[in-house]
């Protein structure tokens, strides 16, 4: 099988976690046996999360004295491509792998009218307290949401078009090697007459995997993330996890933008448009998510 397995940011970093490298680069060696077995078995594409790790780049900007102006989202997208791309390099080949591992940095296309340029949803970064948000905002013009406790960096997010490097991907994956693609969604950018231009923002990396499982003709999509399955009720004294589902079922229900909601939607969009399954799950399960064995399981 060819399957594409999108790891989310929060599964290396969870919630409230000191965002140290020892902690992710510590998870990933753990998770890394798995994807070894599975690449011994089916074509592997890899696509990670950033937002935790954008955002603290984006924060280590604006305080360095030096840059008189701040760097781009996009390039920071950039920046953490290869960052979390080489610990996933290195865990895989601490962990033995037989296929040659290849990361790439690759650039998504979005369109410049997309309304998501208006209303920012992406949240990157740490949990602020409503003092330092508000601090925040007034020095840097950064937007926040809360949850009524914490409070977290939103940027704009609009829909991807297109994965500049997809058919290098497809070229490598036939070729027997493990790909880390499209990190963080990829770096945002515009066609501007005929040239690539990058923009400030940072893609859903769920959506990102669907289109490109779509595109490459996947057999499986598979999320990973720092929960055990899907939940109803999240929060509620009557959360309880969703198993066996469908793209109907899962799409009558409402999850948060900001966490479960895009996962959602990219999962039951590639099993609409494929008929393949999809599932969502724990990263610390990704053998037993792939195998049908654990985590959400969802079929058209």
């Amino acid at each position: 099988m060819r399957l594409v397995v999108a790891l989310g940011g929060n599964a290396l970093l969870r919630r409230g976690e000191p965002p140290e490298a020892l902690t992710q680069t510590r998870r990933l060696a753990a998770a890394a046996p798995a994807f070894v077995r599975l690449a011994a078995q089916h074509e592997l594409l890899l696509i990670h999360g950033n937002g935790p790790q954008v955002g603290l780049l984006a924060a280590e900007n604006v305080t360095d004295e030096a840059i008189a102006t701040p760097y781009p989202l996009g390039d920071m997208v950039a920046e953490s491509q290869g960052l979390i791309g080489l610990w996933l390099q290195r865990a895989l080949f601490n962990a033995k792998s037989t296929k040659p591992v290849v990361s790439l940095v690759c650039q998504t296309v979005v369109d410049e009218a997309d309304p998501a340029w208006q209303h920012p949803t992406k949240q990157i970064g740490p949990s602020y307290s409503a003092h330092d948000a508000h601090t925040l905002t007034k020095r840097h013009g950064w937007t926040f949401v809360t949850d009524e406790v914490t409070w977290r960096r939103v940027v704009p997010s609009p829909a991807p078009i297109d994965i500049i490097e997809q058919g290098v991907i497809g070229n490598l994956l036939s070729a027997g090697m493990i790909v880390i693609g499209a990190g963080g969604g990829g770096v945002p950018v515009v066609r501007t007459r005929g040239q690539l231009i990058g923009v400030n923002a940072v893609i859903d990396k769920d959506s990102v995997a669907a289109l490109l499982a779509i595109t490459l003709t996947a057999d499986r999509l598979i999320i990973l993330t720092d929960v055990s399955a899907v939940m109803r009720g999240y929060g509620t004294p009557q959360q309880h996890p969703i198993l066996e589902t469908t793209a109907d079922e899962l799409d009558a229900q409402h999850f948060s933008s900001g966490s479960m909601g895009p996962k959602v939607t990219a999962a039951t969009a590639f099993v609409r448009e494929t008929g393949c399954r999809a599932a969502i799950g724990s990263l610390d399960d990704a053998e037993a998510v792939v195998n049908g064995l654990a985590g959400t399981q969802i079929s058209r």
